[in-house]
């Protein structure tokens, strides 16, 4: 597989393509996710235009039904007034999320059921991050 260039400059180690969905990542988080990770990420080797290292798409498979409603800032749901009944039910909208780590388990690296835009990393995950000092990481504690 190949992915094009977005922006010009130093490559980072982590980076999100396809409108944030989809993490890439050089072939030392690649690395550090198959380790500490295994069975919740695929990784699938990518060649990006310009770039001789190595990279891999990040596809995780892991899904944790575990967004705290109660806690979090804002959630909102589609309601059947909305016209969307293939989303009502679903979230619409989450802010300030928080989760319950009661309902994690070994989860390490997941998307929360629902609000799939969010990647969760577990802190053995951030810590190994940021000891090899991966560039283009950001978090937040939920």
């Amino acid at each position: 597989m190949r992915v094009p260039l977005y922006r010009p400059g130093k490559p980072l180690d982590f980076s999100l393509a396809d409108a944030g969905a989809i993490p890439v990542v050089h072939v030392k988080v690649a690395s550090l996710l198959k380790e500490l990770a295994p069975g919740d990420v695929q990784l699938l080797p990518v060649e990006i235009d310009g770039q001789p290292d190595p990279f891999c798409l990040v596809n995780v498979t892991r899904v944790v039904r575990c967004i705290d409603d109660a806690s979090s800032e804002e959630v909102e749901y589609w309601m059947p007034e909305d016209g969307r009944p293939e989303k009502t039910g679903k979230y619409r909208a989450v802010a300030g999320m928080r989760i319950d780590p009661s309902k994690v388990g070994d989860a390490k690296v997941f998307r929360p059921w629902g609000w799939n835009i969010a990647l969760i990393v577990s802190e053995e995950i951030k810590k190994a991050l940021e000891r090899i000092r991966a560039t283009g990481t950001k978090f937040k504690e939920v």
